[in-house]
């Protein structure tokens, strides 16, 4: 088993930062008007997503770095939302936003089963 000595080690970290940019460079699409809102709020959630991880991973606990894991998991639902939003919208083409759905899909699981690895070890 490899040994996890950052969260710059974990692979989820990795996909979310992954992610991040993703969404930077979709919003950069988005109507003007929606610079302060949606764009903002998009950026935001997805940043939350793997800063979250990081921090989690830094602190003391093993209950806190759960609990981390939790609120990124919340993040990457607000970006989910987002994402269906935008589609709706036709801000964002279905098939940008199925791309950004599934990359969302494969982090929640990551960050289920991490979930599930670190509740056992609790």
């Amino acid at each position: 088993m490899t040994s996890i000595n950052s969260y710059r080690d974990l692979i989820v970290w990795k996909k979310s930062m992954d992610l991040a940019v993703m969404i930077y460079a979709e919003t950069r699409q988005l109507p003007a008007e929606e610079r302060y809102g949606i764009s903002s709020q998009m950026r935001r959630a997805a940043s939350s997503v793997a800063a979250n991880i990081a921090e989690g991973q830094a602190r003391r606990t093993t209950g806190e770095f759960l609990q981390s894991l939790g609120m990124a998991r919340g993040s990457l639902a607000e970006l989910e939302t987002f994402i269906e939003l935008c589609a709706r919208l036709e801000y964002i083409a279905l098939a940008n936003s199925e791309a950004l759905l599934n990359v969302c899909a494969e982090i929640n699981k990551m960050l289920a089963a991490l979930m599930r690895s670190l509740a056992t070890r609790h």
